[in-house]
């Protein structure tokens, strides 16, 4: 029998202040944490040593398409990019970057596209752009961010936990959506098979090293875009290898949350998210909640 896939969630609380700020420090402390558990080492830099192979370059796929309430923000995502750029893995090669600049400005980015510090950029950025030749892939047919195709050989996917009127929930391995030309050829039947066939492809797939889950805020209604009624602050990550694992306990999230607010299930509302046992069928990872071990940690 194959051991259970591990998900470790981590609470920090005082991450969001009054005012609804994020605090990176306390995000850092969230983020070693976290990573220190997954890979049961006992300190981040053991653990970064553990997660990834030397010389890497890093792309960390953030979600900006819902503006600053509910986007990966940059409080979040730069404090991981420090990290990777302080350690012996990466001392150079990051890149935290989404589909447009436009989408990583409103949501409070500053775009980098120079040698020091961590780069934010876009993929519409001058001299990106999509590949020319399009990936097939059962029911795939698409065109890469050449960032992620040309200049990414280990991918984060940095992604927001939130509810999706189409797909039920959206997490790590949807957040890849936003790595193709066409995503919106991709919504039919709840998204399934399409967020795990589009995640099998190999530009994905042989790049994909860990999905970490921002849980600080979870939309767990009337998802993706921001509804303050249907919105509750975590102050959580969900950590894991194992991408449909993560998403799988991000769903478990939902349901609880969703539970404690009188709303039917997403299975009673016909917007289960199928395509993570579809994903699990096709040997992606763990779907069952039997088969996933939860890491609970608190800082």
């Amino acid at each position: 029998m194959m051991p259970p896939s591990r998900v470790v969630s981590v609470k920090a609380g005082n991450i969001i202040g009054r005012d609804g700020a994020v605090d990176p420090k306390r995000v850092r402390l969230a983020l070693e944490a976290g990573l220190a558990a997954l890979a049961e080492a006992p300190g981040i830099r053991e653990a970064l040593d553990r997660l990834f192979k030397r010389d890497e370059r890093f792309g960390i796929k953030i979600n900006t398409i819902a503006g600053p309430a509910l986007s990966t923000l940059p409080e979040t995502s730069l404090p991981l990019a420090r990290l990777l750029l302080e350690s012996r893995l990466a001392p150079k090669s990051v890149v935290i970057w989404d589909r447009t600049n436009r989408e990583l400005r409103d949501a409070g980015y500053t775009l980098n596209l120079g040698s020091s510090g961590p780069s934010v950029l876009g993929t519409d950025t001058e001299g990106f752009g999509y590949e020319r030749e399009l990936v097939s892939h059962k029911n795939i047919g698409s065109l890469f961010s050449t960032i992620l195709s040309r200049r990414v050989t280990s991918s984060i996917s940095l992604a927001i936990l939130k509810d999706h009127g189409l797909a039920g929930v959206t997490g790590g391995m949807k957040n890849y959506f936003g790595a193709v030309h066409n995503p919106n050829k991709y919504h039919d039947t709840g998204c399934d098979p399409f967020v795990a066939e589009l995640f099998e492809t190999d530009e994905i797939r042989s790049r994909h090293r860990l999905t970490i889950l921002d849980a600080l805020v979870v939309q767990f209604h009337r998802g993706p875009s921001h509804h303050p009624r249907w919105a509750k602050k975590l102050e959580t990550f969900l950590f894991s290898l194992d991408p449909v694992a993560a998403d799988s306990a991000g769903w478990s999230v939902i349901e609880r949350l969703r539970a404690r607010a009188g709303l039917p299930s997403l299975e009673e509302e016909g917007r289960e998210p199928t395509y993570l046992r579809t994903a699990e069928k096709m040997g992606l990872g763990v779907a069952r909640s039997d088969g996933i071990r939860l890491v609970e940690i608190e800082v």
